[in-house]
């Protein structure tokens, strides 16, 4: 049974603190399609649309940004199931920057096809059947052996010397994400 967004995130900020809200959107995507994926059932009801930035929980995104009265998120919300999903996300995703998780995000499938006829400003739904094939097939890792570790001294070994290999002009690479998180292009 689907449980609010609302406490997926409150669960998400608990388990990172200063969690920002591009990120937050982010991982609330991949909580849901993976989810999707393992239970055929969804994590949350709300919609996930396609934004300019990637995928939003609209209706979450809104309450939170106009402080449309509504109980806060319950962080005890949720049995097994919900919790290892959200877990799962977090040790997958969790090291990933809301802008590392936006480029990715915007070269997955569910993403790509609700985008299609979407102007810029404006959001298309992204359908929970898309999710579900998905994180069913190319989102999911092929073998336990593709599942990434991360862990502190990945993540200090990918930042350092950041900023001198990006250099002026040189666009972010799905690819090199892709590649971080052990996933083919």
């Amino acid at each position: 049974m689907p449980i609010p967004a609302r406490d997926v995130a409150a669960i998400l900020r608990a388990r990172l603190p200063g969690l920002g809200a591009k990120k937050l959107h982010k991982l609330l995507y991949y909580c849901q399609g993976h989810h999707l994926a393992a239970f055929d059932e969804p994590l949350f009801s709300e919609a996930i649309s396609a934004w300019d930035m990637g995928p939003v929980v609209a209706e979450l995104w809104r309450d939170e940004k106009y402080g449309t009265a509504r109980p806060p998120g319950r962080v005890d919300a949720g049995g097994e199931a919900e919790l290892n999903t959200i877990g799962y996300v977090l040790s997958r995703y969790g090291a990933l920057t809301g802008h590392d998780l936006e480029i990715l995000s915007h070269g997955e499938l569910p993403w790509y096809t609700a985008n299609q006829g979407r102007r810029p400003g404006d959001s298309a739904p992204i359908t929970v059947q898309s999710m579900r094939e998905y994180f069913a097939t190319a989102g999911a890792p092929a073998t336990a052996e593709d599942e990434p570790v991360l862990d502190s001294a990945a993540v200090a070994g990918w930042l350092a010397g950041a900023a001198e290999r990006r250099g002026p002009g040189r666009p972010d690479d799905l690819n090199e994400l892709h590649a971080r998180l052990g996933q083919s292009g």
